[in-house]
């Protein structure tokens, strides 16, 4: 099982796939197929342990898509542009890597920043 797979699926025309649902469906057809000790010692988990962490991450990342992708906001329009950048400084793997200290302290910045932001009506 590769990542190939899971990007097939996900390209097929569905546009409200549910990754999490997906993830579990691929894990059933096979056995060995799982998401964590994906970084390149293959000894860190990028899901277990970090749920203060993705957690908001993902929270953030779905208010996005609705309140913003959903809707059509402009790409010009300015807080579509603030809250896309602090978004995808929430997906640096720094976050899930080192998972704790600074590093968990600047995630949650950036999800407070990007949830600040997505609070008023587009």
């Amino acid at each position: 099982m590769t990542t190939e797979c899971i990007e097939e699926r996900m390209a097929q025309p569905n546009p409200t796939i549910d990754v999490a649902n997906l993830i579990e469906t691929l894990k059933k057809e096979d056995g060995r197929f799982h998401m964590d000790g994906g970084s390149w010692t293959n000894s860190i988990s990028w899901v277990r342990g970090y749920g203060d962490v993705l957690g908001p991450i993902e929270q953030v990342s779905a208010a996005f898509a609705e309140k913003v992708i959903r809707k059509g906001v402009s790409p010009t329009e300015p807080r579509y542009r603030n809250a896309l950048f602090y978004l995808m400084l929430t997906q640096t793997s720094c976050f899930r890597y080192w998972g704790s200290g600074i590093w968990t302290e600047y995630a949650r910045e950036f999800c407070r920043r990007t949830a600040d932001i997505l609070q008023f009506d587009f």
